[in-house]
């Protein structure tokens, strides 16, 4: 036993009035969770081997948390899995861990939670003995790592939890970290539980994150302050999208006395907003390693920007250089790699103040060492970088040279980037300026740039802008339009589609500005060729010619599904283009007709690209949004599977380009259109997904 059962059996024993789960649908009462958690650990005794760990692949609900719950009891290692891994990374973590099985589904049937366990293929790992749950963090490489952590000691760190905030503080916590993160699993669900407070885990689409990556604060306060929330734990971004709302709304949160805030570091501008909106924001610093928490703010007065104390679970001191060494309950190893005993280095850099409160600085293996000998942690320049609106990620790198260099990806696409570096620059001492900036487009978990729980990964990022090019035209093509990539990929319209946050009337207006667009691709194309027949560019013209036959068409495919999508087929393709699109097309026809032929390969690269990003991510997650018929997706579907293999022979065709003023041509003509193509998108007056039809 973990203990967990015990004391959900002791709140019913003691007539606890309040509910012990609230997913706003339904909930249990503390008698019913007890029943519930103990026929459900009956069923995975007889379901699991206790030496394979089982792999839980879940949304938040009342099912999954009893789930996860009943594991602990039944003592069969499992596997909360992180929805930031891509596919090649969850294979990795179910190998790795000797997986038996993954649950993808459960619900509360009758008085026990109801699962569906697919058997996975994969050899024994060794799991250190007392082994719990396998925390999988993606760390700074692309292979993520199997945290092995026993019962007894997520249980103590819960137990701290409570008793440093104290067990009257426990009333209605909702869960809003994915389920798959440690933290919100100790110290939401464990915590709660232990202390008696009521457990409302919403599904992600109800607090804002039906895509992790893209949260949506206006979500998140309504339901917050619908279901009468008393407590939250937060990543930054999910702090900074709820205090925005707050900002942009008269709605404040007075029930709300606790938003814990870890993961990563917060901004002081950030922090400053949360107080000027009444949010009771605290601090915390912990690690997978020792079962999440490690120290909070007490919560005396507003946010200073410390991490706060030891909460009593672990002893924490700093070596000789400032990195934080803790000491107590740790984790037992990783899979298949035993821990020794002794203290943990973290690799974080901090001090204390006179008060005794920690100030984490930055990473020791990231710290940067330019060629005056100064030492910099990027970690303060990014901080400073973000807390500027411009600004929606920074990266800060520059060891053994003068200057530091910053990649920067900006929050739109008409940011002014320059004058937020110049302000950051003027707080700083000349030896840590920002000498150079680079516009890239987003890092994210899908690129293999940020880890789950939003923290750089520095490697992977340094070695894509390393600046070492193989010399062939596509690399230059691609380098020397990244700051245009850049702002267009941070267009609101854009980005609403990808993730699946707009109406049936945005997805149809897209759909009638690419008719208007799409239509015009063949006779550009036919207008290419002639020219650069005239020229004698028989490589091109044979391209071409590939081209107009596999896109003739494909105006009458998105007619098609304008009209599957419920929109009036005849109104678009009689109505007239949003001048944006216009502006695009009469660029292209211009500049074909009246400069080199050769640059239409500019709108190409772009067109594609978009196409198959639109194909990979948008498609699906509209479909899935809007409940439309696959008939309604054929334009984008298709195109999207035609280009990834267009996108392969456009490369080899770039790379046989040998003439600069093609190149030259080309380069020009894809900055043009990044720019072109965002200003049609942002031409769309999003209705948004709280009125799709």
């Amino acid at each position: 036993m973990t203990g967990l059962l015990d004391a959900v059996r002791a709140h019913a024993a003691s007539g606890r009035s309040n509910a012990g789960f609230d997913d706003g649908g339904q909930s249990l009462t503390w008698d019913e969770a007890a029943s519930a958690i103990t026929k459900t650990m009956l069923r995975i005794e007889r379901a699991f081997q206790v030496q394979r760990p089982v792999a839980l692949e879940l949304d938040h609900s009342i099912a999954s948390a009893l789930l996860l719950v009943a594991f602990m009891e039944a003592g069969v290692p499992v596997i909360p899995l992180s929805p930031f891994f891509n596919e090649a990374q969850r294979k990795a973590v179910l190998a790795d861990a000797g997986a038996s099985h993954v649950i993808d589904s459960c619900l509360l049937g009758g008085d026990f939670v109801q699962f569906n366990a697919e058997p996975v293929r994969t050899d024994p790992a060794h799991l250190p003995a007392g082994t719990a749950l396998i925390s999988f963090s993606s760390g700074s490489t692309s292979e993520p790592k199997g945290v092995c952590l026993s019962r007894d000691h997520l249980v103590a760190v819960a137990v701290a939890v409570c008793n440093f905030l104290g067990r009257d503080l426990a009333g209605r916590h909702l869960a809003v970290l994915p389920f798959g993160i440690l933290l919100e699993q100790v110290a939401g669900l464990f915590a709660s539980l232990l202390a008696g407070g009521t457990y409302l885990p919403f599904a992600s689409s109800e607090v804002g994150l039906a895509d992790p990556l893209r949260p949506d604060g206006a979500q998140l306060l309504k339901t917050v302050a619908r279901e009468r929330v008393t407590s939250l734990i937060l990543a930054p971004e999910y702090l900074g999208s709820l205090v925005a709302a707050m900002e942009h709304s008269s709605i404040r949160l007075p029930r709300l006395n606790l938003v814990a805030v870890g993961g990563a570091s917060v901004s002081p501008s950030l922090l400053k907003r949360a107080t000027e909106v009444e949010l009771p924001v605290r601090q915390g610093y912990g690690m997978t390693e020792a079962g999440s928490v490690i120290t909070l703010e007490d919560g005396r007065g507003p946010s200073s920007g410390s991490v706060g104390r030891s909460i009593g679970g672990h002893r924490v001191s700093l070596a000789a250089d400032g990195e934080i060494v803790i000491d107590g309950p740790l984790f037992l190893g990783l899979v298949n790699d035993p821990r020794k005993p002794g203290p943990f280095h973290t690799g974080d850099i901090a001090r204390f103040d006179d008060e005794g409160m920690l100030w984490i600085e930055g990473r020791k293996s990231n710290l940067i060492i330019t060629s005056f000998g100064r030492n910099i942690a990027p970690e303060w320049l990014e901080g400073l970088l973000v807390a500027h609106p411009e600004i929606a990620q920074a990266m800060v790198r520059g060891d053994g040279e003068a200057t530091v260099e910053a990649l920067i990806v900006p929050a739109s696409p008409s940011a002014d980037v320059d004058r937020a570096v110049l302000n950051v620059n003027a707080l700083l001492p000349p030896y840590a300026r920002i000498g150079r900036t680079r516009l890239v487009p987003p890092f994210t978990p899908v690129n293999g740039q940020l880890t789950g729980n939003g923290r750089l990964r520095r490697e992977t990022i340094d070695n894509a802008y390393s600046g070492r090019t193989t010399g062939l035209f596509f690399d230059r093509l691609v380098a020397e339009t990244r700051s245009e990539q850049a702002r267009f990929a941070m267009t609101p319209q854009l980005i609403a589609g990808l993730t699946g946050q707009i109406s049936r009337r945005d997805y149809i207006a897209y759909l009638t500005q690419a008719f208007h667009h799409v239509r015009h691709t063949v006779p550009l194309m036919a207008e290419a060729r002639t020219r650069l027949a005239e020229r004698g560019n028989d490589m091109l013209v044979e391209a071409l010619d590939d081209y107009i036959l596999e896109e003739t068409g494909h105006e009458e495919w998105i007619l098609d599904d304008i009209a599957a999508a419920g929109g009036d087929r005849a109104a678009a393709e009689t109505s007239s283009p949003a001048p944006a699109t216009k502006a695009m097309v009469e660029h292209a026809y211009q500049t074909i007709r009246h400069g080199n032929p050769a640059a239409f390969f500019g709108m190409v690269f772009v067109l594609e690209g978009t196409s198959v990003a639109m194909a990979s991510n948008g498609a699906a997650a509209v479909q899935q949004r809007l409940d439309l018929p696959k008939t309604a997706f054929r334009y984008l579907n298709s195109h999207g599977a035609l280009d990834q293999d267009h996108m392969k022979f456009f490369e080899g065709l770039m790379n046989r380009i040998e003439n600069p003023d093609d190149q030259a041509a080309i380069v020009a003509m894809a900055k043009d259109m990044f720019g072109l193509f965002g200003g049609m998108f942002g031409a769309i007056e999003l209705e948004g997904v709280l009125n799709a039809a």
